[in-house]
């Protein structure tokens, strides 16, 4: 009897000693796969990245100039030529060497807004130079078709022209080129931001609800690649009563929200004033044709600042005071 109960318990711990190293073995067996598996994943995920950056293009800085700002909007017709046009003209203003580019090859405004019509004229090694109105100098397609002519190309067409523009120009010294991308987010403002070392990017919106949701995405694909966003500016922000110079907001005020959310400064409120237009229209920019209270004007100062506080003086950014 004491022999049978003696077995049974042996045969019990035995039992015991299988489930309980079963469990073990069945544990050590998943925590290693788990390893395994994590291992992988990063493995997979560095390898990505490294076939990645040997597809990417290497940034290439443009001889002579200095810095380079972008103006951006999600949406067309908010305004962005006419910001990118009047920063430039501002700058200039102040004494500082600037040149702007025209890089939408579809839909160039740049040779209105600047009164010139002229094509330009080649160096001896083939370089265009630059056409140039009111101290600034200038490069769009519009100087290489006529005006009524439509710009008909894929991809790789408007690539190449691009570069064209951008490197096969005599620049010479500058301080600052101001480039007015395309509206969007498309292959123009991608290539522009992998080929180029930018400093800043100035983005123009409406306060329209529907506009600032554009931007907002915009400015996501820009936080994603690392671009530094300078501010961004609201266009057609109120209208201004003739007689009593009161503002209204008759867009609404979405704008301030996604300034906040972007952790940037709100630039400037740009009016909805026909004079801006009259004057675009004209050639005559209106940061030089209306100096009091130019919103333009006072705006300009501010990318020179922040990129400067972020560049500082002894590496890329202007080292002169500016011209008050």
């Amino acid at each position: 009897m004491l022999k049978g109960i003696r077995t049974l318990k042996i045969v019990n711990t035995v039992r015991g000693l299988c489930v309980n190293n079963g469990k073990n073995l069945s544990s050590s067996f998943t925590s290693d796969a788990r390893k395994n598996e994590l291992s992988n994943r990063e493995k997979l995920k560095q390898h990505q990245q490294q076939v990645m950056a040997r597809g990417l293009p290497k940034q290439k800085p443009i001889e002579g100039v200095k810095n380079i700002i972008l103006v951006v909007s999600g949406k067309g017709g908010v305004g962005k030529s006419t910001t990118a046009v009047n920063t430039a003209v501002a700058l200039a203003d102040m004494k500082i060497n600037v040149g702007l580019l025209d890089a939408d090859v579809f839909g160039p405004s740049i040779p209105l807004m600047m009164d010139l019509d002229e094509s330009p004229l080649l160096t001896d090694d083939n370089k265009m130079i630059p056409p140039t109105n009111f101290g600034v100098k200038c490069m769009s397609m519009g100087f290489l078709v006529t005006e009524k002519a439509a710009v008909i190309w894929r991809g790789l067409m408007v690539m190449s022209a691009l570069d064209r523009l951008l490197r096969q120009v005599q620049w010479g010294s500058l301080d600052y080129l101001i480039v007015d991308t395309p509206p969007g987010t498309g292959d123009t403002l991608l290539s522009l931001i992998q080929n180029l070392p930018i400093s800043g990017v100035i983005i123009v919106t409406t306060p329209q609800k529907a506009a600032v949701q554009v931007t907002r995405r915009g400015a996501s694909m820009l936080q994603k690649l690392s671009v530094p966003i300078i501010g961004i500016v609201e266009n057609m922000s109120f209208i201004q009563c003739p007689n009593c110079s009161h503002e209204v907001s008759i867009f609404g005020d979405n704008t301030k929200d996604l300034a906040v959310e972007l952790d940037v400064p709100l630039l400037s409120n740009i009016p909805l004033d026909s004079k801006i237009s009259v004057s675009s229209d004209a050639g005559v920019p209106v940061v030089l044709s209306k100096r009091e209270n130019n919103q333009y004007l006072e705006m300009a100062v501010t990318p020179i600042q922040l990129v400067t506080i972020i560049y500082g003086t002894t590496t890329n950014a202007v080292s002169r005071p500016l011209a008050a």
